[in-house]
Order: C-alpha cells, then structure tokens, then sequence
C-alpha cells in the first residue's frame, strides 16, 4: 500500500516527488510510501528549450531536465520509488483506498497525483469524468484540464501543473507540483501548514 502514487514524470510530477521525498526526517513524513511513475515519453519537455526559466541554466533542453530531475530523485531521496516504462490505464475505489492498474501492474495507494499533461487524448478509466476543456489554453488547441478546487479533483485525488488548469510554463509547473506535495504534507501533519526546506545553518 502506497501513501501516494504520482503519475506522470514531467515538470509537476517530478516537483511534487522531489519536494514529498525532501521531508523524510519529518516525523510525520518518515514512514510514508511514495511512489511515482516515471513515464515521460509523451512529456512536453522532449522539445523544450529553457532560456527563461529560474534557476536554470540557459540552453538547457527539456530532455536533459527530464533526465536531471530522476537522477537527483533518486540520488537524494532513494526512498520515492521510481516505477519508469508504466502507462496508467485505470484507477478504482475511493479515499482511502485506491487501486491503479497500468499497462504493467497494479497498486493500490491512499491517494494520487495527476500531472500527465493537457492534452485531449486523457483515458484513465476512473477519471474521465472530471475532463472539461482548459480555462487558459487557445480553444482551438483542445486542451483539457480537470475539475478541481486549488489542485483538489476529489478526496484523496489531486492533480497538477497544466492538467490542473494552469498554463504551460515551467515555473508555473514546477510550483504546481510543490504546492500539491505541501498539500499532502499538512494532511499528513494532522492538518498542520507544513512545507519542506533545507538550510545551510547548522
């Protein structure tokens, strides 16, 4: 049994992992299973060229970010199981109990993040009924977004960056992902606001 399941190894997925797996010396974070899927080949990132982007270097490909992000995930916090080369086809069951089943396997989880990307071609079986059209995208582009309240679709369901409703800019993606992981964080804690930060004081 998963705490939580990440689907998608994009911007706000891998920023939701990254920021989940940084409060392992929390107390009420250190027992937690977390997990993502990995799955990036359909990521936005594969041809993208990053000159405005805080913090990253300029010339800086997508696809060299995408690789970046799951090397230090696993570098820095081994214990957010990566679950790469999975498609999921399928979620089933409700707070707190999840199944997901992918094109690979099936788990069950308390709860998920969504952060797949906006394109009209979402087919989680489980999920659809959430899709509506994109508040912020071009029309004529058919991008989707789902239904949700500050990145909650349903309890124990959140989703994230440009499938959240958000447009696609990295920063924009990227503080998506974080705000979903805080999120979790403070559910966690009790309903305490909770956040993870490092510090260079001793």
């Amino acid at each position: 049994m998963f705490d939580v399941l990440i689907f998608g190894g994009g911007v706000s997925g891998m920023s939701c992992a990254l920021v989940l797996g940084s409060a392992i010396n929390k107390a009420y974070a250190a027992d937690k299973k977390i997990g993502i899927f990995t799955h990036q080949k359909t990521s936005n990132l594969q041809e993208a060229l990053f000159n405005n982007a805080y913090g990253i270097e300029p010339g800086t490909t997508g696809a060299d970010l995408l690789i970046q992000s799951t090397t230090q995930l696993a570098q820095k916090y081994p214990h957010v199981i990566q679950l790469p080369n999975e498609k999921v086809m399928k979620v089933e069951g409700s707070y707190p109990e999840f199944t997901v089943t992918t094109n690979k396997d099936i788990y069950k989880t308390r709860s998920i993040v969504i952060g797949i990307g906006w394109t009209n071609t979402f087919a989680i079986e489980g999920l659809t009924q959430y899709v509506e059209p994109h508040k912020k995208a071009i029309p004529e582009k058919n991008r989707i977004q789902l239904k949700n309240q500050d990145h909650k679709v349903a309890e124990g369901i959140y989703v994230t960056g440009t499938l959240a409703g958000w447009r696609s800019q990295l920063a924009i993606a990227a503080g998506s992902g974080a705000a979903v992981a805080t999120d979790i964080l403070t559910g966690w804690n009790g309903g305490n606001q909770s956040q993870s930060h490092d510090s260079i004081k001793k």
